[in-house]
């Protein structure tokens, strides 16, 4: 199964936009699919084995959505007694907006507005994460992202992502045809797992990075994860 990538056909939600009851209640899809489907398990899989009691730690969260992920991981810091300040990024203003809102209570959390292309990291950071973003780029730029994430951190590096394949193909369009049948999420849904890479794909972008010495293994359900310790 060959990975289908147009650049010039972008997801509904990275498209310019105002923020709508539409966005919101597809970014509420995409934090469920986060927590039913295993990458709130993935992530803190990782976090536990990173952040301990007392562990006083920066963070940046590239591509960050409604910014569940950092929130997640505060909850998880809070809960044992680190101190963990995050750095999220994300390109799309109306989305930004929303992870706002939602991180009311969370003064840990720090968003801004940028490409993650461009963007120029002031300082280096702990813990870098992408989370679900990889298969949002070009083989290209994919590299280019990882690279500057093993550049940009001190100690670890998390890159997570949808793994291509035909059950990530046939379970997206069941769930989209029975359950999530929103437009919004329905046709992002989809294209992604056109888009996402498979394993191997994976693994050549990392050493394509100059990424040596990293963890790569599959998750459930059709996850993948890349790291660096």
């Amino acid at each position: 199964m060959k990975r289908s990538f147009d650049p010039a056909v972008l997801e509904m939600m990275d498209r310019p936009q105002p923020v709508s009851r539409e966005l919101e209640r597809d970014l509420e899809r995409i934090r469920q699919l986060n927590r039913w489907f295993g990458s709130y398990r993935l992530v803190l899989s990782f976090m536990g084995r990173w952040i301990k009691l007392g562990t006083h730690a920066r963070i940046l969260d590239l591509a960050t959505g409604s910014g569940d992920i950092p929130r997640l991981i505060i909850d998880y810091a809070r809960q044992i007694g680190a101190q963990i300040e995050i750095d999220a990024v994300d390109r799309q203003p109306a989305t930004l907006e929303i992870a706002r809102k939602l991180s009311a209570g969370y003064p840990e959390i720090s968003y801004d507005q940028a490409n993650v292309l461009e963007w120029n990291y002031a300082e280096r950071y702990d813990i870098m994460l992408c989370t679900l973003a990889l298969h949002h780029f070009s083989e290209d730029d994919a590299v280019r992202v990882l690279r500057r994430c093993r550049e940009s951190s001190r100690r670890f590096v998390l890159v997570s992502d949808l793994r291509r394949g035909y059950l990530l193909q046939a379970g997206v369009h069941i769930l989209t045809a029975l359950l999530f049948r929103e437009q919004m999420t329905r046709y992002d849904a989809r294209l992604s797992a056109a888009r996402a890479f498979s394993f191997s794909e994976v693994r050549k972008l990392a050493v394509g990075a100059g990424w040596k010495n990293f963890g790569h293994r599959r998750f459930r359900i059709a996850r993948q994860a890349i790291w660096l310790e």
